[in-house]
């Protein structure tokens, strides 16, 4: 008689179009061409860059998505103080028009809350739409004490608590806390965005 052998059914799925890994330096021109596209040359000007500017963002916490071999999409977090508690402040989110269909977006958020979260980090907060973030736990519940330093719209300061109660009691200005840029890796940073683009 033969015995009966289990056997493990596993169901493949078509590959995804694009993968998620860390942001690499060959990455700096194509992502701010990118974050260009998507808001705009003045973008420079806006209240959330005043978080970002001159300093690195969280360690392991820039990704980039990718699609044959090209830079799709990109999203980073940095360190700040909510009012006094330690929190990441994210973005920008930007994903390239002829691939917002693919889910490229959320596949970004998901990697760099899980990253946040697995790297100890208790608390996210970010200005963008309420209806795209609140599928990720994003809300203006524990925000409305925070504030920006310049113009933003109170309902768009979201923020999510990847430990319960990190941002109860959050009161005052957010700032910046992450490690200042280091002067060479700027000057860097600025030649290769003076590299001329091939048409």
């Amino acid at each position: 008689m033969t015995a009966l052998r289990k056997t493990t059914a596993v169901l493949a799925t078509d590959a995804a179009p694009f993968a998620i890994r860390s942001e690499q330096a060959s990455d700096v021109a194509a992502r701010e061409a990118l974050l260009d596209a998507c808001f705009g040359e003045n973008r420079h000007m806006r209240t959330c860059q005043r978080l970002r500017d001159g300093r690195a963002p969280a360690e392991g916490l820039s990704l980039s998505a990718v699609a044959q071999g090209r830079l799709v999409g990109t999203v980073r977090l940095w360190h700040v103080s909510a009012g006094g508690q330690p929190a990441l402040m994210l973005g920008p989110l930007a994903v390239e028009a002829s691939c917002r269909q693919l889910g490229v977006g959320a596949a970004l958020m998901d990697h760099a809350l899980a990253a946040a979260k697995a790297r100890g980090h208790r608390a996210v907060i970010l200005l963008g739409d309420a209806p795209y973030y609140a599928r990720f736990g994003f809300s203006h519940r524990k925000t409305g004490g925070l504030s920006l330093p310049g113009a933003f719209e109170r309902d768009r300061l979201l923020g999510l608590e990847l430990c319960e109660g990190a941002l109860s009691g959050a009161w005052g200005m957010i700032a910046p806390t992450g490690a200042p840029l280091p002067k060479t890796k700027a000057a860097r940073v600025r030649r290769a965005l003076l590299v001329p683009r091939v048409a």
